[in-house]
Parts: structure tokens; sequence; C-alpha cells
């Protein structure tokens, strides 16, 4: 497989975490696809940056398998409640990006769990 470089990662951090968000923006409020409502969009911007200033991205595959968790408490418990709505679902609207994400999360836990 290939390896992506940060920039790479950084981007297909963000596709997965929008497309998650959209899922459950449209299941849970109601917005149409490809909109929105406000709390999601401010969702999905703050979750931009902080991928974008993220300072280990080289190192690891996604936010749920790094060390240091730095969204803001509000916003980590919000982002959490998406992952854990969209995440199941994600296999019936998204099914190739949901195994390639389960992959890989698998393969960076195994090797952080090796490395303690």
């Amino acid at each position: 497989m290939k390896r992506l470089d940060t920039a790479d990662k950084r981007e297909r951090e963000k596709q997965v975490v929008d497309l998650m968000i959209s899922l459950y923006c449209r299941k849970k409020h109601g917005s149409e696809k490809g909109h929105l409502c406000p709390a999601c969009e401010k969702l999905r911007s703050y979750s931009h940056l902080r991928s974008d200033h993220c300072p280990f991205m080289e190192s690891k595959t996604f936010c749920s398998n790094c060390r240091v968790h730095c969204y803001r408490p509000e916003m980590r418990e919000r982002i959490r409640e998406v992952m854990r709505f969209s995440g199941p679902r994600m296999m019936l609207y998204h099914p190739v990006m949901a195994l390639s994400h389960m992959v890989s999360s698998m393969k960076e836990k195994k090797k952080l769990k090796g490395e303690s």
C-alpha cells in the first residue's frame, strides 16, 4: 500500500470526518444532503482547524489513535457523539472508506501497542 504524505493524510482525515458529520446532520437534524446545520458546520470547521494544526500528523493515522487530544472538551464530546452515531452507518453509506479507515486504525493501534 502506498504511504500517504502528511498533506494527503490531513485531507483524508478531513474527508472522513466531513462524511461522518454530514451523515449525522442529515439523520439527526434533518438537513439536506450537501448542507449542514450551523452547529454541525461549526464542528466541521473546528475539526478542519485541529487537523490543519496537528503536529503529530506524520506519525498517526486518525485523531482517534492520537495520544494527545487537542479538541476542547465540549467539541470532543460532540465529535464523539457524531462518531458513535455515524461510525456503524458508514458501512452502509461509504463502505470502501469505512473499511479503509478500519484497517488503518487497527494497524495503527497494533503498532502503538507494540511500542508501549
